[in-house]
């Protein structure tokens, strides 16, 4: 069965964590009660709380030893247009969003397509915990305990064939639960793309969950990726369809402005965005800013994908 993620607090009703989890454990008493529903519309969390937790191993080679950021912050300061273009527009405005039952499109140049169930992607005996930096273009940044399984465990079961040579990855698309979508900031459907080898790196993550729970929907429910040397509009949320590629395959803010966002979209504070720079970064929670470290840090593993590139050409 198909784990349930609870709707989403607003951030002026978000307090301390612990009494959080408090609530959820009173609600989920209170239902044996049957006062359940009253309880929900108070709290303004509904939907079958129970089995959120999810069994994880931390994986120590690729977890960073940073501070957290708490979870609170993590769940209220978000960039996800769908359900609107402010940093609090998902965490208010998603808990409408259904991210159950799901299923995902898989096509394109693979021995295996087909369409998907969650329970066919993911196997949670796999899930695994990852701390990774999350380093978003605005010059802001976050350190999140992910839960997830390597992608490239998950895309090697389609069997993609040798013309296999990106992965394109699109959006759910329902405007009836993601208000954003009413507006066209951008050419929805949300689309993103890596290169194979990219997709294929161990550091990339098909990820379900973070702080050892279900992802909220804001933060991409019910499956996202991330892909820590990168900025984080690369790492897709809520996705529907996975497609292997021939070619270079088009990506959402690519479209929307070429002369600001590269398809590699690599974190290099050299190459600055056209309206700001890229060689600081404020860690939410920290009142002064940081150095940004190229490719966010995780250059060791990663920069032999691009030897011999220009990476200022190839942003």
């Amino acid at each position: 069965m198909l784990i349930k993620t609870p709707d989403l607090i607003k951030p002026s009703e978000i307090t301390d964590r612990q009494l959080y989890l408090n609530r959820r454990k009173f609600i989920r008493a209170g239902a044996n009660l049957g006062i359940a529903g009253a309880l929900l519309n108070t709290l303004t969390i509904s939907g079958a709380l129970a089995a959120t937790k999810l069994s994880t191993v931390k994986n120590r080679d690729y977890s960073t030893d940073e501070e957290l950021t708490p979870y609170d912050a993590i769940t209220s300061y978000n960039n996800f247009y769908e359900f609107g273009t402010h940093k609090s527009d998902p965490s208010e405005n998603a808990g409408k969003f259904q991210p159950q039952p799901w299923s995902v499109v898989v096509d394109g140049e693979c021995m295996k397509p087909g369409t998907y169930s969650y329970e066919d992607i993911i196997n949670p005996h796999q899930l695994e915990e990852r701390i990774y930096r999350l380093r978003c273009v605005e010059a802001w940044s976050m350190v999140i305990p992910w839960v997830g399984i390597a992608l490239a465990d998950v895309l090697k079961r389609f069997e993609p064939t040798s013309e296999a040579k990106y992965v394109a990855f699109t959006t759910v698309m329902r405007p009836e639960e993601m208000p954003g979508l009413r507006r066209r900031v951008l050419d929805w459907p949300y689309r993103e793309g890596l290169r194979i080898d990219e997709a294929m790196h161990p550091l990339t993550l098909l990820t379900v969950g973070l702080y050892g729970e279900v992802l909220p929907n804001q933060n991409g429910a019910p499956i996202r990726l991330v892909v820590p040397w990168k900025y984080g509009f690369k790492s897709i949320k809520s996705i529907v369809r996975i497609e292997f590629t021939r070619k270079q395959p088009k990506t959402s803010w690519n479209m929307s402005a070429p002369q600001e966002y590269g398809f590699y979209s690599n974190v290099n504070p050299e190459v600055d965005h056209p309206r700001w720079s890229q060689r600081k970064e404020r860690r939410i929670g920290d009142f002064l800013k940081r150095e940004t470290l190229m490719f966010n840090g995780y250059g060791e593993q990663v920069a032999s994908l691009y030897r011999g590139m220009d990476l200022r050409k190839h942003y």
